[in-house]
Order: structure tokens, then sequence, then C-alpha cells
């Protein structure tokens, strides 16, 4: 196959209205141009593609969980993105973190991101045993993780926080009325 530095009209336009960045300038970073609703929407997919595979995974086979975990742990950073983003910062700044969820959560808890002790424990167990990477490359290290029903707690915990902060919505999409409006 040979690739062509032509550009196909209309491969990048169908989604303009999406808020959709022109790709075909090799500086643009995938996302730099979406919002935190976009993102929160993103990582609802990955979040409803976690227990489906999870599903699948082999009984006495860890390494057979790396594609659940894998979509878990980047739901979870997509939300704390989003958190990042409806406040501001840069897609750039969030980027400078790599895939640091106990700096990005730290920040978020810094400016109203209300967490659980465990589940901002937990954050920082992924960061330090950098569970993102070895999810990815490490089939080696696949029975070092933290346990899948941690994982999926704390995603649980980050999407619905996240979403009520940034949406007004629980991870349903339900809206959420504040306590003062319900009195």
């Amino acid at each position: 196959m040979v690739w062509s530095a032509e550009r196909q009209p209309g491969r990048f336009e169908r989604n303009r209205h999406l808020n959709a960045t022109d790709m075909s300038d090799a500086t643009t970073y995938p996302g730099s141009s979406a919002s935190a609703e976009e993102i929160i929407h993103l990582a609802r997919e990955y979040q409803s593609a976690a227990p489906i595979l999870q599903e699948r995974a082999r009984k006495g086979k860890p390494l057979s969980l790396a594609p659940a975990r894998l979509c878990a742990i980047h739901a979870i950073e997509l939300y704390l993105n989003a958190f990042l983003l409806s406040l501001g910062n840069t897609p750039e700044e969030i980027r400078s973190r790599h895939h640091d969820l106990a700096e990005r959560a730290k920040l978020a808890c810094e400016h109203g991101l209300r967490l659980r002790k465990k589940t901002a424990e937990h954050l920082v167990k992924l960061s330090r045993n950098r569970e993102y990477l070895v999810s990815r490359y490490g089939p080696e290290l696949a029975s070092m993780h933290s346990e899948m029903n941690r994982l999926m707690a704390t995603l649980e915990e980050v999407a619905k926080k996240v979403q009520g902060v940034v949406l007004g919505q629980d991870a349903a999409g339900d809206v959420v009325q504040p306590a003062s409006a319900s009195k």
C-alpha cells in the first residue's frame, strides 16, 4: 500500500459540525478541539466496553483481562481529562501529565472533585504501578494488577462524580438535582 500526502476530499469535513479537527496537519493532536462533554461521551464508550470485555476473560488467565483493564483505565483518564478541561486546562496541559492518573486526580480534587479516600488512593496506586502501560505492553506483568472489582469501582465513582460536576448528570445520563433543589 502506498500512502499519499494528498488530501482526500470530504474525509475529515464530514464531522466539522461536531467540532472536528482537520487531521491532515501532522502537528494537530487528536482531541485538541474536543469539548469536556465530547470527552465524557468518549469515556462512556470505553466504560461500557470494559464489563463486556471483562465477561469474555478466561478464569485463571489474567492476561485475558488486559483489554477490559485498558478500557477501564482509559475511561478513568478520559473522565479526569474532561473535568480538567471544564476547569479551563488546555489539552496541552492535560497531555503534559502523560498517563498519570494520580496527578490528574490530585489537580481535580484541588478544584472541587470529591473522591472517596479509597478511590483517590487507588488512582495513586494505578499510577505508581504504571498499570496503564503494563496493560498495554506488559504481558509478563499481567498478574500484578490491582483487582478488577476495585478498578471497576474506581471507574464507577470517577464517572459518577465527574459527570455530576461537568454535566449535571449521573453515570446513566440522568439529570442530577442539586440537594438544595429537592427541598
